[in-house]
């Protein structure tokens, strides 16, 4: 049934029904404001393109006072806002959105990648850039060796390697 995309998509439609509600009401409704995160190289993402070399990967945009031609449309929102006092259009679609925030009632939800995000790239949030591994010495290369196939003088077996992963259940109590 993929229970967790369906919800994926009715909060996203939260976000679109508020946008909805603001452009309805001629603005937003007493203190409330919208903080809202997006993916600037999501498909379908219209932003500056000096916008887009600033924040390559997510930007937060705000919508308080000062917006301007807002509409909500089925799959995605339009709005300009201004950046450095230079009024900027921007075209988010909600698949796009990461989070969104109204703190004016302590409101906020944060959304799963989407897949089409997955699939073009890993999520950078989860995988950190591997470090190069540095050349070893013949020294530190015996020494690897000896930490993992070391024989125990005693009785001739040979020892664990010196990472391993142990079980909880050899330290319950039987």
């Amino acid at each position: 049934m993929n229970y967790e995309q369906m919800t994926q998509l009715a909060l996203r439609g939260v976000v679109r029904d508020a946008i909805r509600r603001v452009i309805r009401e001629d603005g937003l409704p007493g203190a409330h404001h919208f903080y809202i995160t997006f993916l600037t190289r999501y498909p379908g993402a219209e932003i500056d393109e000096g916008l887009a070399k600033k924040y390559p990967e997510e930007i937060t945009i705000v919508l308080e006072h000062q917006f301007w031609d807002l509409q909500a449309h089925a799959d995605e929102f339009e709005v300009t806002l201004k950046f450095g006092g230079i009024p900027k259009y921007l075209k988010v679609p909600y698949h796009a959105i990461t989070r969104f925030h109204d703190p004016s009632v302590g409101f906020a939800l944060q959304f799963d990648p989407p897949k089409e995000m997955e699939t073009a790239a890993p999520d950078v949030a989860q995988i950190k850039p591997a470090k190069a591994p540095k050349a070893k010495t013949a020294k530190a290369k015996k020494a690897d060796k000896e930490d993992t196939a070391a024989t125990d003088s005693k009785d001739g077996n040979t020892k664990e390697p010196a990472n391993k992963v142990v079980s909880l259940d050899a330290f319950r109590k039987k």
